[in-house]
């Protein structure tokens, strides 16, 4: 293979298909426009100031929410610039986060309230920038127990603010209906729906087509469906930081964290784990110099699943065939390390390939990176490598705890496209398998389409690959039992406390025991 150095990293590239243009994927803007400050201005013209100063740590949250609905930013990337413009206090910027990231949860809830006190106004005919106002203050009325003269003067101050006296007014009769209805608004929504489903769509601010989905997976993986209110309310409840120790001990980075005056707490599902109870994690020495790394422990799970599968033969040259951003292959190459053998990781966009550079920097000499198309991999390099890890493209609906906005930017329209991918990823990764090899195939989704479906439709068109027990060896692998449901494991926000996971384990039979089996059966 020709290799060559990875500009501005030491680690390997490995010259793989022509490059992908990543212009598509380049989602960092946060808006263009008139600013004040570095901050966009959303003040109407012929604006005045009002007598008042808004609340900074309202103002923050609210400037972060028109952030994300004007200019499709990420909520977690525009936060922490906004705390650090207003020079927020630790108390005041804990209470911006909890706003911002519960009124972009709870919209749906919000939403449903809103509707029902706007006076005969539907909420889609509610100016957007109102709108987020009246969700923060529902936010602090009936989520956050602020006390309620307090969240509705200063949801109106910057109301009129921004939008003048009338907008201040609306704002504050709107608020006022709800507040008085606080403990009442469950039974309200409940009775006013046409079926359940429809009432924990709103109640718990889902999509409905993100609840029948997830209704649908927990059956297929041996669960009632009536679990998927347990999964919604997970969904809402903010995750703790996991890291994982890599170069370093769990024992170890533990200490460390508790050195830097911040809380540690052992991992729920795998022995690598360390959970931070609050705290900026990059403040850590073991994650700057890359000894750890920010990973939920799903993706940890898949890692030493991966580095765990049973394989006939040699061990010596391991794939990870869609590795931006790298924290898998991180955690696999301090494994591969150890056993002395190697890593290719590919990827398609070489901003996300710089990314995987950064991660594996500790073991430069273990991974070899490489700029190419996944789909066209298993015809370049044929029964080339022993563990091959597909950590396919997909919806992310298994992450949504951790990215609050994310579900109402999903789309079931993009299902399909995704499945198809997956699919030829999967086959691809199964040419560049070597007989007697383990393959494994993940994705952050319980969707049926990108999981059981891809994997048991892959197995019906090969007769050469077989179905490993995932559950068994996550089982090995775990600090407690995992379920698994036809050799397939599906991790859930509730039952497991990870991210929601989908993971199979797929060998390659010889060609000689293929044809075997061909004459057996003719």
């Amino acid at each position: 293979m020709n290799e060559q150095p990875h500009e501005g990293r030491n680690s390997r590239r490995i010259e793989g298909a022509a490059r992908a243009d990543d212009g598509d994927n380049a989602r960092e803007r946060h808006g263009a426009g008139n600013r004040r400050d570095g901050r966009r201005d959303r003040r109407p013209e012929g604006w005045h100031p009002g007598r008042q100063e808004a609340n900074a740590a309202r103002l923050v949250a609210f400037e972060v929410l028109r952030a994300v609905d004007e200019d499709d930013a990420y909520a977690n990337l525009v936060l922490p610039v906004e705390i650090a413009r207003a020079g927020l206090n630790k108390l005041d910027a804990a209470y911006a986060t909890n706003l911002c990231y519960g009124t972009l949860r709870m919209r749906g809830r919000w939403d449903a309230i809103i509707s029902r006190c706007a006076k005969g106004r539907r909420i889609y005919d509610i100016d957007p920038p109102v709108l987020d106002l009246l969700r923060m203050g529902c936010e602090q009325l009936l989520a956050m127990e602020t006390p309620p003269h307090a969240a509705i003067h200063e949801t109106v101050v910057i109301a009129r603010n921004f939008f003048g006296q009338g907008t201040g007014g609306f704002v504050n009769a709107v608020l006022r209906r709800i507040s008085e209805k606080a403990g009442q608004w469950p039974e309200i929504v409940r009775s006013s729906t046409a079926s359940h489903t429809e009432f924990l769509s709103l109640w718990h601010s889902h999509p409905r087509w993100i609840v029948e989905a997830l209704e649908e997976s927990l059956e297929a993986s041996g669960r009632s469906r009536d679990d998927v209110e347990s999964v919604l309310a997970a969904h809402n409840a903010p995750a703790k930081v996991a890291l994982a120790a890599r170069a370093i001990s769990p024992e170890a980075l533990a200490e460390r964290v508790e050195a830097a005056k911040m809380e540690a707490f052992p991992g729920c599902l795998m022995p690598s784990a360390v959970l931070l109870g609050r705290g900026d994690p990059h403040r850590l020495y073991p994650v700057r110099d890359g000894l750890a790394g920010v990973q939920d422990e799903g993706s940890q799970l898949i890692a030493a699943m991966f580095a765990s599968a049973p394989i006939e033969g040699k061990d010596e040259l391991w794939l990870d065939m869609c590795a931006g951003p790298g924290g898998k292959t991180a955690t696999l190459a301090a494994i591969a390390q150890g056993r002395g053998a190697r890593i290719h990781a590919n990827e398609p966009q070489e901003h996300r390939l710089d990314l995987v550079a950064a991660s594996v920097e500790p073991w430069e000499d273990t991974v070899a990176l490489r700029l190419g198309d996944g789909r066209e991999l298993g015809t370049q390099e044929p029964d080339a490598y022993d563990r091959v890890l597909v950590d396919a493209p997909c919806s992310g609906l298994g992450a949504l705890r951790r990215r609050p906005e994310a579900r109402w930017r999903k789309d079931p329209k993009d299902i399909p496209g995704l499945a198809k991918l997956q699919r030829q990823l999967l086959a691809s990764a199964f040419k560049a398998l070597r007989p007697g090899g383990a393959l494994v195939y993940s994705t952050c989704s319980p969707v049926l389409a990108e999981t059981r479906d891809v994997v048991r439709d892959f197995l019906a068109a090969h007769g050469r690959a077989k179905l490993l027990d995932a559950g068994e060896v996550a089982n090995r692998v775990a600090i407690r039992d995992v379920s698994a449901r036809d050799g397939m494991v599906q991790l859930w926000a509730d039952a497991d406390r990870t991210d929601g996971m989908f993971i199979a384990l797929i060998t390659k039979e010889a060609a000689d025991a293929e044809a075997a089996a061909d004459s057996t059966t003719s």
